[in-house]
């Protein structure tokens, strides 16, 4: 595949991403939506990039912000909007919601709400694989906040000391909810990689899907050889939190920032390919909600079921 139709292929996903979370922020207000959402419009490239570098078993564990690494992964979009509607057909027949989006028979596990607790599933299912001698790996996607847990911690050094085949992946977007990260945080991340003896790399193109892949490709090359790595992307959330709005209004972040980041947006750029994919895109989308619109609300027989 030459890199012209790799782009054209990485973009089409990276778009589907965003026109879809556009979506969600046009319907939001009707509160078809039964759960809050985290939206990763500006974080696309992450998703994508890194996706696209997996083999088709291997396995994404991530977090409440996974919109874009469940349709990344190849996760439905019919049963994705379903869930969110809270409806029978969606990927949990509707108790999940947004914040806990799952797909494993694409290889997307369960995603979750509470911060870092997905990382140390990622390290047991990596320690499985190499039980088992199996060439899988698995990815902890995490935000940066999320290296102030402890769990991170204790996953590195039990990574490092069993050898496991996990990709530890940031997603860094400078902010805990509305706190900066040099508020935060007294440790550079690649150098606390380096304590344990994991090796680490920072991409800060986070706009670039191409770049991202071919890092993510080098540090599998690592991890597929039975070596954790720290992945850190740098990467900007242009919208709320939590939620389909703005916030600059806080006054904790200015648009200025972002604005720099979306000068750089191949979403934003390449008006050309949005115009030439987004009619059949629109339409998946369209196809999507309108099975969710028709998909029933689960019944009181449905209340206990699916719980361990």
């Amino acid at each position: 595949m030459d890199s012209d139709e790799r782009y054209r292929r990485l973009f089409r996903t990276a778009l589907t991403i965003r026109l879809v979370e556009e979506r969600i922020i046009e319907l939001y207000p009707s509160d078809r939506i039964q759960s809050p959402v985290h939206l990763s419009i500006g974080q696309e490239a992450v998703a994508v990039g890194v996706c696209d570098a997996l083999n088709a078993d291997d396995l994404v564990f991530a977090t409440y912000r996974s919109h874009g690494f469940y349709i990344a992964k190849g996760g439905p979009l019919d049963k994705m909007f379903a869930e969110l509607y809270g409806r029978i057909g969606g990927v949990s027949k509707g108790k999940a919601g947004s914040m806990h989006l799952s797909a494993p028979e694409v290889g997307l596990m369960g995603s979750s709400a509470v911060v870092a607790s997905s990382i140390p599933h990622a390290v047991g299912a990596a320690l499985s694989f190499k039980r088992r001698g199996s060439s899988r790996v698995a990815v902890a996607v995490f935000g940066d906040g999320a290296t102030e847990e402890g769990v991170y911690h204790e996953s590195l050094n039990f990574a490092a000391l069993m050898k496991v085949p996990v990709l530890f992946l940031c997603e860094d977007n400078g902010l805990a909810v509305h706190s900066f990260k040099n508020a935060r945080q007294s440790y550079n991340l690649l150098e606390h990689a380096a304590i344990f003896g994991i090796e680490s790399r920072r991409v800060d193109e986070g706009w670039d899907m191409l770049a991202i892949r071919q890092a993510t490709l080098d540090a599998l090359s690592v991890v597929r050889a039975g070596r954790p790595f720290v992945l850190e992307i740098a990467t900007g959330r242009y919208k709320e939190h939590v939620g389909v709005g703005d916030d600059f209004h806080f006054g904790y972040r200015s648009a200025v920032d972002i604005d720099a980041w979306k000068a750089r947006d191949p979403l934003l750029l390449d008006e050309k390919l949005v115009a030439e994919l987004k009619p059949e895109i629109d339409r998946e989308i369209a196809a999507a909600a309108a099975f969710a619109e028709k998909s029933p609300f689960p019944g009181r027989d449905e209340l206990l079921t699916d719980i361990i």
